[in-house]
């Protein structure tokens, strides 16, 4: 997944159902410019997707005891 995030930024926000995010991503994909920035908004996204995920995981199971 974190080759799709470096190389196809847009791929992994589609992925994750976020269509208007991976449009603007694609736009800056295109330019040479926005490219290395686009990366690396799709990484700190897809770790803070990871992220959110693990505590809501954390929080069930806190209130499940």
């Amino acid at each position: 997944m974190t080759l799709i995030e470096i190389f196809f930024q847009y791929v992994s926000f589609l992925l994750r159902g976020e269509i208007l995010t991976a449009l603007l991503c694609l736009i800056l994909q295109l330019t040479l410019i926005g490219w290395l920035p686009a990366a690396i908004w799709a990484v700190i996204s897809v770790q803070n997707s990871r992220a959110d995920r693990g505590n809501e995981k954390l929080i069930k199971a806190m209130q499940n005891r």
